[in-house]
């Protein structure tokens, strides 16, 4: 809730009437969050505006998704889609639209941990696990940070360009983050997987990919010989050293790609590839297509 609300507040402050913001729950009053904060003064569903302009849906625990769903919350959503100009969620909340019968026939998203959840649920949507926010007649978001995202997409939408840059710049965050889920969440979850030695390293590789990396250094900075250090990471991260470290070379120029003009050969450098052939082969190898025809279709659809 937090950071989109965040978002809309600031663009509020560069352009004002652009939006007012209203904290909602189902009761109004003091709504207790599953951290330390509770939300004062919430506006009960009854007492908002007879037409809202754009509804979203906090996610939150297995446990307070489904006492919502026993709610109003559903049908009241379900109503208010019919009228709202846009309704979306942020992270799990997604489920809650999907309680509400709003999923059905459209693509969504949401943390992927939930999306097989979710498309069991509701086997009528068609659950992309890969994006970060996704609109087919209604926005979702992934994990919690892509409620961010997807502000940022929305005020790009109904101001420009500009505003959500500025507001990105102030939050330090991109105005467009690179790639999916997918490439957040396997790095996630090799870090959750590894242990503290482990994670130290898989750290420090993503932080001197513009230098040379030798699994021996890699090794040294576990404190290991290569031998046990590449059986260990074979066993908590699920690839061999050389395979991880290509994959995040090959996310990181992904990311140069799409948000620079920057010719290839430097991109291949600052990615650490020994040279522009090494990093072509690498990066069709991973994502189907030279990069040069990946930055030309991102610049096409930068959205």
């Amino acid at each position: 809730m937090a950071g989109p609300a965040g978002v809309f507040e600031r663009a509020e402050a560069l352009r004002a009437g652009s939006y007012e913001v209203i904290i909602a729950s189902v009761g109004g009053g003091t709504v207790a969050t599953s951290g330390a904060i509770a939300l004062g003064g919430t506006r009960a569903l009854g007492e908002l505006p007879a037409v809202c302009d754009t509804v979203l849906v906090a996610g939150g625990p297995e446990a307070a998704l489904l006492a919502a769903a026993a709610t109003d919350l559903p049908n009241w959503l379900g109503r208010t889609a019919c009228t709202a100009r846009r309704v979306g969620s942020v992270c799990t909340g997604a489920f809650l639209l999907g309680w509400a019968g709003l999923l059905d026939g459209r693509r969504a998203t949401t943390h992927w941990r939930g999306c097989e959840r979710l498309q069991a649920l509701f086997p009528a949507a068609r659950v992309d696990a890969d994006a970060i926010h996704a609109f087919d007649g209604v926005y979702t978001s992934a994990g919690v940070t892509a409620g961010i995202d997807l502000a940022l997409a929305l005020v790009a939408e109904d101001l420009d360009d500009t505003v959500a840059a500025e507001i990105a710049r102030d939050l330090v965050v991109y105005l467009r983050r690179s790639g999916g889920q997918s490439q957040y969440s396997r790095m996630l979850a090799a870090q959750a997987a590894a242990s503290p030695r482990l994670s130290r390293v898989l750290q420090w590789t993503a932080e001197h990919l513009d230098q040379p990396i030798r699994i021996s250094h890699m090794a040294a900075q576990a404190g290991m010989s290569e031998r046990t250090f590449i059986r260990q990471f074979g066993k908590e991260v699920g690839a061999t050293p050389g395979q991880f470290l290509t994959r995040v070379r090959v996310e990181h120029a992904r990311d140069l790609l799409e948000r620079s003009d920057w010719a290839l050969d430097r991109i291949a450098e600052r990615s650490g590839f020994g040279s522009i052939d090494a990093f072509q082969r690498a990066f069709k190898a991973m994502q189907g297509t030279a990069p040069s025809v990946y930055r030309a279709r991102f610049t096409a659809a930068p959205g």
